[in-house]
């Protein structure tokens, strides 16, 4: 069971990243990790590095994937964030956190990225 959950994250991060691809940004860090946690998709558009934390699920039960992003985990992935800032030095780029929501609702997938969450 853990097993299938966690390839079917895999492939919602794995989607996600093909989607952002195609939308112009280039993918700089995959679960990116520190003493905080971990960010799933570090990417960057221009002149903004968006920190992505992806949602996947397989129903709507317990509500919209996005959520699951509860206030201490915003706050965990900020300061895993300032990690990744600091020893990048990467302070140039203008910083936001997005969500990518993926949905297989019996087949049919939708994907929805939210930008500037938190």
């Amino acid at each position: 069971m853990v097993h299938q959950r966690r390839r079917f994250g895999n492939w919602g991060e794995d989607a996600a990243v093909r989607y952002l691809k195609t939308r112009g940004y280039e993918i700089l860090d995959r679960n990116y990790r520190s003493s905080w946690g971990e960010i799933d998709i570090i990417a960057r558009q221009r002149d903004v590095l968006a920190f992505v934390e992806v949602k996947t699920r397989h129903s709507l039960k317990f509500g919209r994937p996005a959520a699951a992003v509860t206030r201490e985990k915003q706050i965990r992935l900020r300061k895993t964030a300032w990690c990744y800032l600091r020893e990048n030095q990467v302070f140039r780029y203008r910083s936001r956190f997005d969500i990518i929501e993926i949905l297989d609702l019996y087949g049919k997938i939708s994907l929805n990225h939210l930008k500037n969450c938190f």
